[in-house]
């Protein structure tokens, strides 16, 4: 009976030696789970702030190339009455 004992204690040493390397490993996961998450959340915010920028420029742009098609149709205008006066 002693050595059926002392096989079980012998289990179960194994068995809590394997349930601390279980519990090592999950607690890496959950830092660089926690990591991953942090660096995720930096990046949302990154692109919600290029988004933004992204979305000024694309108005400025438009507000610029309007300008710009205005003065173009003014040029030719004048152009066109310009040859007329000569």
């Amino acid at each position: 009976m002693s050595s059926t004992g002392a096989a079980l204690r012998g289990h179960h040493a194994a068995l809590q030696e394997g349930l601390s390397e279980l519990r090592a490993r999950r607690d890496e996961l959950s830092g660089r789970i926690q990591s991953e998450e942090a660096e995720r959340g930096r990046l949302q915010a990154r692109i919600a702030t290029l988004s933004r920028r992204l979305s000024d420029t694309s108005e400025n742009l438009a507000g610029l190339r309007s300008a710009r098609a205005h003065i173009d149709r003014t040029i030719a205008e004048i152009d066109t009455a310009s040859g007329k006066v000569l």
